[in-house]
């Protein structure tokens, strides 16, 4: 069987292309990591007239510096948390939305909304209902005994970002969940159904597996969106406190560089993160691809 390909009338064309890509993400990609990199090794002047060569000098010292290290245990807690929480309740909804057989659509759409909210306004809007003044959830905490105040109690800032980034990303779970589940056969169901199986060992048993490349997938999207795109969320809500409480490992490079201006040991931290997230990213295909059924 012949194979059509793509013949271009020159041989410029199909670089011309490409081109606009490429530069895009040589500027907005490469250039600012390889920034990072050379700033990792330099440190500069308070006037940022010069800088000079000190090697590993910033490295070393962030994994002497106690608060470095705290920021790892919370970004891996916060991480794990978030993870969880979000694919866990986008599980949920996709498999109510996937058995309902009316409306289904008009849910599906509000259940998207969240997602086309910006991380900054999804923040702030969590930091009005947990606020303690005026929040309804401190209020109706309160007859429960508890004295909510995420701006002095550091685990209440920690459950508020929490579920401040969980909620902003049920939605994106949610579709890729959803439409996992409408491309699961019918027929399998209904064969384990005519068997005896009931629903709940039908979904362990037929669906769950069949959902593995989708779990995969976002559990490695959710990881990175934990590790990089939670800043707006952490700086509209608690802004890092209190007493570091919420300072992460992406807040911590803001702290450091933008409020510290210490922008070698930025630099540094940024490195760091990256290849954190970069090994991360090689294990999961490494060792948990093995257990996905394609």
């Amino acid at each position: 069987m012949d194979t059509k390909r793509t013949v271009f009338p020159s041989q410029g064309l199909p670089y011309l292309l490409v081109a606009p890509q490429l530069i895009i993400t040589i500027i907005f990609f490469i250039w600012p990591a390889g920034q990072a990199v050379k700033s990792s090794f330099e440190r500069e002047d308070p006037f940022g007239l010069s800088t000079s060569f000190v090697g590993l000098q910033h490295y070393l010292r962030l994994f002497q510096e106690p608060d470095y290290l705290a920021s790892v245990g919370r970004t891996a807690l916060f991480a794990l948390a978030v993870t969880a929480i979000s694919m866990g309740l986008a599980l949920v909804l996709a498999v109510a939305v996937n058995r309902l057989i009316r409306a289904g659509t008009a849910y599906s759409t509000m259940l998207l909304w969240p997602y086309a909210v910006s991380p900054v306004v999804a923040g702030i809007l969590w930091w009005f209902i947990f606020n303690s003044s005026t929040g309804i959830l401190p209020y109706m905490l309160e007859f429960a005994g508890v004295r909510w105040d995420h701006q002095l109690n550091g685990a209440h800032a920690m459950i508020l970002i929490i579920i401040a980034a969980s909620w902003k990303q049920i939605s994106y779970n949610f579709l890729f969940f959803l439409a996992g589940l409408q491309s699961v056969p019918q027929s399998l169901n209904e064969a384990a159904a005519i068997d005896g199986a009931g629903p709940f060992k039908r979904f362990w048993t037929i669906v769950f597996p069949l959902l593995s490349p989708t779990t995969f997938f976002l559990m490695i999207v959710n990881l990175n969106y934990t590790m990089f795109d939670t800043f707006g969320v952490i700086d509209a809500t608690t802004a890092g406190g209190p007493n570091q409480a919420t300072n992460t490992l992406v807040y911590k490079v803001y702290s450091d560089g933008y409020i510290g201006l210490n922008l070698g040991s930025s630099s540094a931290q940024s490195v760091i993160l990256m290849l954190f997230v970069i090994v991360l990213t090689v294990i999961q295909f490494r060792y948990v691809e093995r257990r996905v059924q394609y």
